[in-house]
């Protein structure tokens, strides 16, 4: 029996392991399943890369949402020859506009006032499916994971996320099994942008995952697990 591959899977902003809990049970049977810590304590994506890359394996599928995106891109510019097959969840290969980065430094400010408690609420319109922003469940484990990241690693991965390059450029070089993979309500990448990334990957299949937002692996565990399958075989 051939060796189950490793499936690296990198969070996203104020995300840790349990967001892909889901998926590590539905996939543990045909994937060695991995979730880097490395990159917690990085304020930059080339650190963040390098520290995810010392912790991965030799050969490796990669995937990643949000920020584990943009952390996926700059392990592809560093170490492509160690990926067999990238899946791009609810992310952009675009680098911030000056909007978001405006956003971003106000979050900033609030979490050195004192707030960063508040910063999660006021988030949730962004990260969830409308229906599911009044859903406890899903809100108690987004408030726990930003619990764990706290306040310094948060200040860390928006100046990382804030100085990331433009990615588009090199999309034409995945020569590899991709999977674009997206929320129908992402109000942070929204469609588009996976639509403008899957169209420039030679070999991507774009899925519009339907009822989620931006937290689509939280929001609709079983779709996007069964995505990933497909995308691990094919």
């Amino acid at each position: 029996m051939a060796a189950r591959p490793s499936l690296v899977l990198v969070p996203g902003l104020l995300n840790n392991h349990d967001l892909w809990r889901e998926q590590i049970q539905r996939l543990s049977d045909i994937a060695h399943c991995l979730v880097p810590s490395g990159q917690y304590d990085q304020d930059n994506v080339t650190d963040m890369a390098r520290a995810v890359l010392a912790e991965a394996p030799d050969r490796f599928a990669l995937a990643g949402l949000s920020m584990g995106g943009y952390i996926c891109h700059e392990i592809m510019r560093q170490a492509p020859e160690r990926v067999e097959r990238l899946a791009l969840l609810d992310t952009s290969a675009r680098p911030d506009s000056p909007e978001q980065t405006q956003r971003r430094r106000s979050f900033i400010q609030l979490a050195s006032l004192g707030k960063f408690k508040g910063i999660t609420p006021q988030l949730l319109p962004f990260l969830l499916h409308p229906k599911n922003v009044n859903n406890s469940a899903l809100v108690d484990r987004l408030t726990a994971m930003a619990d764990f990241i706290g306040v310094e690693r948060f200040v860390k991965q928006q100046t990382a996320i804030m100085g990331r390059p433009d990615s588009r450029p090199q999309l034409a070089r995945y020569d590899m099994p991709c999977l674009v993979l997206c929320g129908e309500a992402d109000a942070l990448t929204p469609p588009e942008v996976h639509e403008e990334m899957a169209a420039l990957i030679p070999k991507a299949r774009l899925a519009i995952v339907q009822d989620a937002g931006h937290m689509a692996p939280m929001e609709r565990a079983g779709k996007v697990a069964s995505l990933l399958r497909d995308w691990l075989k094919a």
